[in-house]
């Protein structure tokens, strides 16, 4: 008995002592340095999300913004609070809003052909802000289809980004290199004024194609042979721009589809045919001027809108007397041969606008410069690398009608933004694609750092004085999701939640429906 009981006592000491070592071993564990991911959560991922910075005496407004695969918009009070939703029928991609508290909105097509990657959506439509719809226009067929942005002209008529299909023998006859085509041919880029008509129609009153304004220096046979730096006006349609995937075959892409890894329509055939890949577009009024941006070819453009249809596919006419040709761009001289990559500013950039009339810098332009210093690798967005985002504010070079200054042989200025922001750390604020920026009344920018959700109110000097990490996300679609108003993007294995991004910051004083219709009050 004795024997029993001084083993038992022994075991319990063995048990208790292995239970102590665990937990000290399991306390110093814990202390050590964890080595730093080589991801860098972009995205953001497990991190706490809501308000995280309200600061005494800002300006009053609302915050508008949608998420992925949602028919929802929101809109956001300073406090992080959801006060309003708009629904609509389809998935928005992007909205404006209206003084009367209706939203004009582009909403993605549900069985739109060909076009299937690069951020289309084929439908606008404008609802009420008790959810009516008023007017649901689609421009989608097998020839065109609008995608990423859109802007509403002041007589209410549409400003609209769209593709348009040419074929493999097209782009041959246009100058293009073999080597840069895909078998389907190019999608390239139009610019189209619809009038609404209707519950459903539109009418196309002006029209401008970047197709009319191609020059290429690489077939001396072709009508449109010539020298890109003498031309800045142009583009070479030979700009290096992203090149075309690698080719695969019809079986393989076949079963990337079934796996849910390739996007909507995608083809063997047509990988890489959203060649110039125009993702936001703004309208100057007392310029009659339209700004758009290309991330593919890392620069931003301005043309007439001043101009007739016929003068717009011309050399001549309008305000500024050069038709549809380029009155401006910026952010990478290389495109037109006027400059090596030390004078390239822009990197893959978004959501291009000028600044308002009564706001500080009012005429300036800002941008959302996402990823200098360079190239990144987009089979993992990047994630891994030491690009930054930035937002450039920089001042056109604009004088009488219009006209933009160049000097001989070197490109548009400036040479440098006039503001900037980065991070205090640089690599903290960093979003690869997606994204913008705006300018207040107040002086303060706005910003939303698309991938990680994160909307921020920065003062000139930099300080950090409003900051929201929005929790609301949308529906994933196998592993294909649209984080923005602009993008349909191939996400790797993990499941990754996707925030959109922040359209405006609204004023108080345009919001009496906000008063008006308490009983649309949503919080969440």
């Amino acid at each position: 008995m004795k024997k029993a009981l001084l083993l038992l006592s022994l075991l319990v000491w063995i048990s208790i002592g292995s239970f102590c070592q665990v937990k000290v071993q399991n306390k110093d564990t814990s202390n050590k340095k964890a080595t730093a991911p080589k991801d860098r959560n972009m995205f953001g991922l497990y991190i706490p999300r809501g308000l995280k910075i309200n600061s005494e005496g800002l300006a009053n407004g609302y915050i508008m913004f949608v998420v992925p695969n949602s028919a929802l918009v929101y809109l956001l009070n300073r406090r992080g609070e959801v006060v309003h939703q708009w629904k609509g029928n389809y998935a928005v991609l992007g909205a404006y809003l209206q003084d009367d508290g209706s939203l004009v909105q582009s909403a993605e097509d549900p069985d739109y052909p060909v076009f299937g990657f690069g951020g289309p959506y084929g439908r606008i439509q404008k609802i009420t802000w008790n959810n009516k719809m008023l007017w649901d226009f689609e421009y989608a067929t097998e020839e065109h289809i609008t995608h990423h942005d859109f802007t509403v002209l002041p007589n209410g008529n549409i400003l609209a980004i769209a593709y348009e299909t040419k074929s493999y023998d097209d782009a041959i006859a246009k100058g293009r290199k073999p080597e840069k085509i895909p078998k389907s041919g190019p999608w390239l880029e139009k610019i189209i004024e619809i009038e609404p008509q209707g519950k459903s129609g539109g009418k196309i009153v002006w029209e401008w194609h970047v197709w009319d304004h191609l020059i290429q220096d690489h077939d001396a046979k072709k009508a449109n042979y010539g020298k890109p730096q003498n031309h800045p006006e142009l583009l070479d349609f030979n700009s290096k721009g992203i090149p075309l995937p690698p080719a695969i075959t019809q079986d393989s892409m076949d079963i990337l589809q079934a796996k849910g890894m390739a996007e909507r329509n995608e083809t063997a055939d047509n990988r890489g045919a959203d060649i110039f890949h125009f993702n936001a577009i703004k309208y100057n009024a007392d310029l009659d001027q339209i700004v758009f941006s290309s991330p593919n070819l890392n620069e931003i453009f301005i043309i007439d809108h001043s101009t007739t249809i016929k003068e717009a596919a011309s050399h001549k006419g309008g305000r500024a007397g050069k038709g549809g040709d380029f009155l401006y761009r910026w952010g990478n001289p290389q495109n037109y041969q006027r400059g090596d990559s030390t004078k390239r500013q822009l990197f893959g950039q978004h959501d291009i606008r000028w600044i308002e009339k009564g706001k500080p810098g009012a005429g300036n332009l800002t941008v959302f410069n996402n990823h200098p210093p360079g190239e990144i690798d987009f089979s993992n967005m990047g994630n891994d690398v030491h690009n930054y985002s930035a937002i450039y504010e920089f001042t056109p070079p604009v004088y009488k009608k219009g006209n933009y200054i160049i000097d001989k042989g070197k490109p548009y200025g400036p040479e440098k933004p006039v503001w900037v922001y980065v991070a205090k750390d640089t690599l903290s604020f960093w979003s690869s694609f997606i994204s913008g920026a705006h300018r207040m009344n107040n002086g303060n920018t706005f910003i939303n750092e698309g991938a990680r959700g994160r909307f921020l109110e920065v003062t000139p000097d930099g300080k950090i004085v409003w900051e929201y990490l929005n929790p609301i996300t949308g529906i994933f679609v196998n592993r294909m999701v649209i984080p923005i108003l602009q993008y349909h993007l191939l996400m790797q294995d993990s499941a990754l939640p996707s925030y959109l991004l922040i359209i405006r910051v609204l004023p108080t004083k345009n919001w009496n429906p906000l008063f008006h219709n308490q009983n649309h009050f949503f919080c969440q």
